[in-house]
C-alpha cells in the first residue's frame, strides 16, 4: 500500500479492518483452543463480527440473519450436542504425533500464499464502486429468492423438511 492510498482512508475503512482482524482471530481461535466449549464461545464472537461487518456493508438483512439464525439457533444447538457428549476435558482428546497435522499446515500455508498471490495482491489495483440504495434490503432479496432462485430455493426447503421429518422418525423409533 502506498501512503496516498493510506491517507484516503475513512473511519469505516479503519472499522471495517478492526471487525476483519476480531474476525480473523477469533476465528484462529476457533481451530486454536483445546477446549470445545472455548471453541465454541470464539466461534459466537465469529458470527458477531461477522454480522457487524455486514452491517458496514450496508446488508442490514443479513447480518440480521447472522445474528438470528447463526448466533441464536446453531450456536445454541453447538453448545447443547457439547454438554450431551460430555467429551472429558482436554485429556481425552490428546493425539500422538502425525503427519497429518505436518501436512495440513504445509497446505495451509501454501493456500494463504495462493489466495495472497491471486486475490488479495490483485485488489489493491481495483477501484470501489457504489451498491445500489436497495443492496441488501429484504425487497431486494425477496425478489432475488423468488424469481431467479426460486428452483434451488424450493430444493433447500424440501431437503430441510426431509430432515426434519428423518429426525423425528429417528426419535420416536428410539422411544
Amino acid at each position: 500500500m502506498n501512503l496516498e492510498m493510506i491517507q484516503s482512508f475513512t473511519p469505516a475503512h479503519f472499522l471495517f479492518l478492526a471487525l476483519a482482524g476480531i474476525a480473523a482471530a477469533t476465528a484462529v481461535g476457533v481451530v486454536a483452543f483445546n477446549d470445545p466449549v472455548r471453541s465454541a464461545l470464539c466461534l459466537v464472537g465469529n458470527f458477531f463480527t461477522l454480522a457487524f461487518l455486514y452491517f458496514t456493508l450496508n446488508a442490514e438483512l443479513l447480518g440480521i440473519t447472522q445474528v438470528v439464525v447463526y448466533t441464536g439457533a446453531i450456536m445454541v444447538l453447538f453448545l447443547f450436542v457439547l454438554m450431551l457428549l460430555n467429551l472429558g476435558g482436554v485429556k481425552m482428546m490428546k493425539e500422538k504425533f502425525d503427519v497429518k497435522r505436518v501436512l495440513g499446515f504445509g497446505f495451509g500455508a501454501l493456500l494463504l500464499y495462493v489466495i495472497g498471490a491471486q486475490v488479495i495482491l490483485p485488489l489493491n489495483t481495483i477501484t470501489t464502486a457504489k451498491a445500489a440504495n436497495d443492496f441488501g434490503g429484504p425487497e431486494m432479496i425477496g425478489r432475488a429468492l423468488f424469481t431467479t432462485y426460486v428452483w434451488p430455493f424450493e430444493v433447500a426447503s424440501i431437503l430441510l423438511l426431509i430432515g426434519v421429518v428423518g429426525s423425528i422418525m429417528l426419535a420416536k423409533r428410539k422411544v
